[in-house]
């Protein structure tokens, strides 16, 4: 059994979804597949995704909302009535929408999740019918209903364990089940997102949960690159890479797969191909839990803007016990999670994402540590970037910091911070966010046109 995931510009338009659809005939073993909201049809056109956001939001600020939400109907209708697909599916779309759009909003993000939901909820239903009208066994299938439970953390859910043994049964369906992505239910019934991205999620749990062989993404590139191929001409393909090494280039700015997908296959021990929807003959990349490592190889490098570092100092800190117990703890308090912590013996850094630190929050943590701590001196640096050089080939080779030190200093990138993890399979360079650029072209060209 394979589960396949297809995202948004896979299904953007009535000839992208006839393409996921043959893709999935082809091959009987496709019998769980999770879908998307339709993407962008061309560069200036806008995700489906983003009109629901526009349709709850008229709706929160009490503007009208009827061009809004004809605006959703009408990217379905489209891709209804080019497939010839029967017309009854969207009635049930737009009620679907309508009851939707009309729920109670008291509390503004439950309200906000149902609605952006309602994209990949809507987009599985149309994708079912049109492999009924092809003459297929399918079913469209409701996250609640198969049980997928989330906890209820709006915008940024985490699966509950129990989850697995409930997903497990649809092993055993009929014919192909085509499953929205993105979304879950909570304990008590309540719609839930994943972050932005999150399908594909959904399609790693749901594999690991049926114990499929292969879990396969579809989107729309042939392959993972060594760097942004907008960075630089004839860009390496990867042709197979690590569970570790993709996990690390998704969290500093591969766009490709979302970091937290990988963790459901780990555990399960299923590799994943990317692949291109639109020339599914490549073999794309295969991400699995070892490779032949080639020695001194990197595989690939990522960046990623947005981040933010609150650095403290204090004399003889090294000799106060807890200190860094008690110094994570303003943040645990705040409810934010860290990227990284550099440290040395009279200082420590913490790396967040600049969006979760408000001034109000900035203020209040800086207030803290100075006065509860003792500190000597502290500082919040904003506009950071961060720049990944990934490999599993890295950790038994001598010189791959001074390489990738020696092209940052030649390209007059200063580097803010270093940290190389224990593992050894990454190495992390903030850089300013106006160096980001600079700072990942001169390392692909270190590490990859210069050999």
């Amino acid at each position: 059994m394979k589960v396949c995931k297809f995202g948004g510009s896979s299904l953007a338009d009535a000839g992208q979804v006839a393409k996921v659809c043959d893709i999935v005939m082809s091959d009987p073993d496709r019998r769980l597949v999770v879908v998307s909201a339709p993407g962008k049809r061309h560069k200036q056109d806008i995700k489906v995704t983003d009109l629901l956001i526009a349709c709850a939001n008229a709706r929160l600020d009490g503007k009208p909302t009827a061009d809004a939400l004809e605006a959703v109907v009408a990217r379905y209708r489209a891709i209804q009535e080019e497939l010839g697909v029967d017309p009854a599916v969207i009635d049930t779309i737009r009620e679907n929408l309508f009851e939707t759009l009309g729920g109670n909003i008291e509390h503004r993000e439950r309200f906000m999740d149902a609605m952006k939901a309602a994209g990949e909820d809507n987009s599985a239903r149309l994708v079912a019918a049109e492999l009924q009208r092809r003459g297929e066994t399918a079913r469209y299938q409701n996250p609640g209903e198969a049980g997928l439970l989330l906890s209820g953390e709006y915008g940024n859910a985490r699966l509950l364990h129990e989850s697995y043994d409930n997903l497990a049964r649809l092993r055993e369906a009929d014919g192909i089940t085509v499953f929205p992505g993105f979304f879950g239910y909570t304990r008590e019934g309540e719609v839930v997102t994943f972050p932005r991205g999150g399908s594909d999620i959904t399609g790693s749990i749901l594999a690991a949960a049926v114990k499929a062989e292969l879990y396969e993404n579809f989107t729309d590139v042939d392959s993972v690159c060594a760097v942004d191929p907008d960075l630089a001409s004839d860009v390496q393909p990867i042709t197979e890479i690590t569970y570790r090494e993709m996990r690390e280039l998704s969290y500093a700015g591969f766009g490709v797969l979302h970091d937290e997908a990988i963790i459901p296959a780990v555990h399960a021990g299923i590799p994943i191909r990317i692949c291109n929807t639109n020339r599914p003959e490549l073999p794309g990349t295969l991400i699995m839990s070892e490779r032949e490592v080639t020695h001194g190889t990197v595989v690939g490098i990522a960046g990623s803007s947005g981040f933010c570092t609150v650095f403290a100092s204090k004399y003889l800190m090294n000799r106060e016990v807890g200190f860094g117990r008690r110094f994570l703890q303003f943040f645990e308090e705040e409810g934010l999670s860290f990227e990284h912590m550099p440290s040395g013996v009279d200082n420590i850094s913490i790396i967040l994402r600049e969006e979760e630190l408000d001034e109000s929050t900035e203020a209040r943590i800086v207030a803290h540590i100075r006065d509860e701590l003792g500190a000597d001196s502290v500082s919040v640096e904003h506009g950071l970037a961060l720049v990944m050089i990934v490999g599993e080939g890295m950790r038994y080779t001598v010189g791959v910091s001074r390489r990738a030190t020696a092209a940052l200093s030649k390209a007059d990138v200063n580097i803010e911070m270093i940290n190389q993890g224990s593992s050894e399979i990454s190495i992390m360079f903030g850089v300013k966010e106006a160096d980001r650029t600079s700072a990942m072209r001169a390392l692909y060209n270190e590490f990859f046109e210069q050999g």
